[in-house]
C-alpha cells in the first residue's frame, strides 16, 4: 500500500470515526508524512491505531488522539503554540501546518535534536525547540493554545498562566489506567473554564511522574 493511500485510510477509518471534522485538522493529517516521523523499524505501523513506542520509556500517541488535541485547541493561523513534549516532532509538524508560530519543548536533548532535523528536512520554519523541563521553566510570554502531551496527576497554574485570555490548554489529568483528557480555556477577563473531552491513558509527563509510595 502507498504511504499516500495508508495516510487517507488513516484519516477516514480512524481520526474521522473520532470525531474529528474540522477541515483544517485533517488536511494537516493528509499534509504530513507520518511515516518521516516515527523511529527506524517502525515505518510499517505509521498509520496504524497504536502508540509507538520511542526511547526514555515515552511513544508516540495514537492518530486519533493527535487528531482530537488538534481539534479541541482550535487553532486559528494567527495563533502562537507551545507543545510541551516534542517527541519526535510529529505533532509539532501538525500544529505548525496551522498555526502562525509554534514552540516547542521536550526534556530530552537527543528528541529535539532528531526533531529538529525532521522538520528542516520539510522546510517547517515556524516551529523553535528548546531542550526545557516544563515542570521547572516554560519559555517566555504567553499563547493562544498549549499542547501538553504528557499526563499530570493535576492541572496546577503553572500552564494555565500561560495562555493568553481566550487561550486553550489540552492535558491529560489523572493515573494509570484512569485519566481524562481536558480543555481548559482562559476567558478575557482572566477566568478558567474546564471541560472533559474523553477517556484516555497515555505516558505521564517525566518530571510531573511522582515516585512510588512504598509500605514496609
Amino acid at each position: 500500500m502507498s504511504t499516500e493511500l495508508a495516510r487517507r485510510q488513516m484519516v477516514e477509518q480512524q481520526i474521522r470515526t473520532w470525531e474529528v471534522s474540522d477541515v483544517e485538522v485533517l488536511e494537516a493529517f493528509l499534509s504530513v508524512p507520518r511515516e518521516a516521523f516515527v523511529p527506524k523499524g517502525f515505518i510499517h505501523v505509521a498509520y496504524a491505531d497504536t502508540e509507538i513506542p520511542l526511547p526514555h520509556r515515552q511513544c508516540m500517541l495514537r492518530p486519533n488522539i493527535v487528531g482530537r488535541v488538534l481539534q479541541a485547541l482550535d487553532i486559528d493561523a494567527g495563533d502562537d503554540v507551545l507543545e510541551i513534549g516534542t517527541g519526535t516532532g510529529y505533532l509539532t509538524a501538525c500544529l505548525a501546518s496551522v498555526a502562525s508560530s509554534v514552540t516547542s519543548i521536550d526534556l530530552y536533548d537527543d528528541f529535539v535534536t532528531a526533531a529538529e532535523k525532521r522538520l528542516a528536512e520539510f522546510d517547517i520554519d515556524n516551529v523553535t525547540l528548546h531542550c526545557m523541563d516544563a515542570m521547572i521553566e516554560l519559555p517566555p510570554g504567553e499563547f493562544d493554545a498549549i499542547a501538553v502531551t504528557g499526563a499530570v496527576e493535576e492541572v496546577g497554574q503553572r500552564f494555565t498562566q500561560a495562555l493568553k485570555p481566550g487561550g486553550r490548554l489540552f492535558i491529560v489529568v489523572g493515573t494509570s489506567p484512569v485519566m481524562h483528557a481536558m480543555l481548559i480555556s482562559r476567558t478575557n477577563d482572566g477566568e478558567e473554564a474546564a471541560e472533559i473531552l474523553f477517556e484516555t491513558d497515555i505516558p505521564p509527563l517525566v518530571s510531573a511522574a511522582k515516585p512510588p509510595v512504598f509500605s514496609f
